[in-house]
């Protein structure tokens, strides 16, 4: 079925700098569990959305130098020259699909205990670290200690360009950035030039993008990932005070703009307390002060919803973390005019949890998530039946669902028995809960999809 004329929009080419995105469609930088721990788990992953139709394919935070180093986390890693080859697997399974690959190099300061490593932490000023609850401090960082950080960051530019990267992302967001954390009057307290003003405080994250752009020159682009508010009130940046001030002095620095809110607890809120588009009062005002293209993510999953925020001059590109890992097939499936065919994201964050457990990453409505290597598992495609016998499925609860749908596409008569007039199980009953009716997702995806299959029989009662 050809899609709508609606969404053509989304589907437009958007110029990057020297790149050209074949959609509007970016993944945005996201953990998964895997990282450098299971580095062919994770180039899996990503190639799998490159295929479903993301333009823009992020990695999480790639950690750069020792000083860096956030062990246990399974991040990803580009401390030396030994760490291109998995990145530029990455790549590679990115380029297969025509899509651009971009990474994120981040230094965490404080926030990094250094665990393995055994380095001490760096910062602005001096200041105990909490990561992991260890019983760290960080020191201020002097003259030297900066202009070894930025030799730092563009060393892994430069490493960036040899895996074959397309696009190099500047962070500044989630309170997990050390040039971000420059910018904070909470934390620096330097009376020298990266200190006091506002210009000052935000010099550090302007060196360290013209030093990418300057390096990458015409063959990359450099863009950012910038926190607008951090929902602190006075006591951090917000939208309307100097969140605005730093977009308004850095606007036309970057080649584009990913904006959001920090910390990452607002940023990937859950459904039960947000709805979808959250972040778009305290976003919208970047595009009137820049000519930049700009994204940000707000769980999105409804393709009008895309095209409005599109239309109002919000944003250029729809960003997507947590609906990417959902159905990593959601723009193509939009490109096909195969609406009802989404796994739309709920929004439950189990995707985090599993990550924050330092393995890799599942997801509710994707049983295939965290397994495309390991299991070759993949999202859309499933082998087909080796027998022709009949499968009972007992129960047509969540799990229940999920097996006849996937039996019944592999090929199978299938018989779903459910002792209630109703199918969806334990969903019936957390869907009507405050602040979770996305949950219903989980089963209307499934009873969807069953209903188009002339090889599944439903017995209710």
């Amino acid at each position: 079925m050809p899609r709508d004329s609606r969404y053509d929009i989304l589907f437009e080419p958007l110029k990057i700098g020297p790149v050209t995105a074949k959609n509007r469609f970016y993944q945005a930088p996201h953990c998964n569990g895997m990282g450098r721990t299971f580095p062919s788990s994770m180039a899996a992953m990503r190639g799998v959305k490159a295929e479903g139709g993301w333009a823009i394919v992020s990695t999480e935070q790639i950690d750069i130098h020792p000083t860096s180093d956030i062990t246990p986390a399974t991040e990803g890693r580009l401390w030396s020259d030994q760490d291109i080859p998995y990145l530029a697997r990455m790549c590679d399974a990115i380029h297969a699909h025509n899509a651009l690959a971009s990474i994120e190099p981040v230094h965490n300061g404080k926030w990094a205990s250094n665990t393995y490593s055994r380095e001490i932490p760096l910062f602005p000023t001096h200041m105990p670290s909490t990561d992991n609850n260890m019983p760290v401090q960080a020191r201020a960082m002097d003259k030297e200690d900066i202009k070894n950080f930025r030799r730092w960051h563009l060393d892994s530019v430069k490493r960036a360009k040899q895996a074959g990267f397309d696009i190099i992302c500047c962070y500044a967001g989630h309170n997990l950035s050390l040039a971000g954390q420059f910018m904070l009057k909470r934390y620096n307290f330097r009376i020298d030039e990266y200190g006091g003003s506002l210009e000052n405080r935000i010099r550090l994250f302007r060196e360290i993008i013209e030093d990418a752009k300057n390096e990458v020159g015409d063959k990359m682009a450099v863009i950012v990932r910038f926190a607008v508010d951090e929902l602190r009130g006075s006591e951090g940046l917000e939208w309307n005070k100097e969140g605005y001030e730093i977009v308004e002095m850095l606007a036309e620095l970057p080649d584009l703009w990913d904006v959001n809110i920090a910390e990452w607890e607002n940023d990937s809120i859950t459904s039960r307390f947000s709805d979808e588009g959250h972040q778009e009062p305290f976003v919208k005002f970047v595009k009137k002060v820049t000519t930049k293209p700009v994204v940000t993510v707000g769980r999105y999953t409804s393709p009008d919803r895309m095209v409005s925020i599109i239309n109002k001059g919000i944003v250029d590109m729809i960003g997507a973390a947590r609906p990417s890992i959902a159905d990593p097939f959601l723009p193509k499936k939009i490109e096909e005019g195969r609406l009802e065919d989404i796994r739309e994201c709920i929004g439950c964050n189990i995707c985090v949890a599993w990550d924050n457990l330092k393995a890799p990453m599942r997801c509710t409505q994707n049983p295939t998530k965290g397994e495309e290597w390991r299991k070759g598992w993949h999202p859309e495609k499933i082998p087909k039946k080796v027998t022709d016998g009949l499968i009972l499925v007992v129960g047509g609860g969540p799990a229940g669902l999920e097996a006849a749908r996937a039996a019944g596409e592999r090929g199978y008569d299938i018989v779903l028995a459910e002792s209630t007039n109703t199918l969806g199980g334990r969903i019936n009953y957390e869907s009507k809960m405050p602040g979770l009716s996305t949950w219903g997702r989980v089963r209307d995806y499934r009873t969807y999809q069953l209903s188009q299959m002339s090889n599944v029989n439903i017995y209710r009662e």
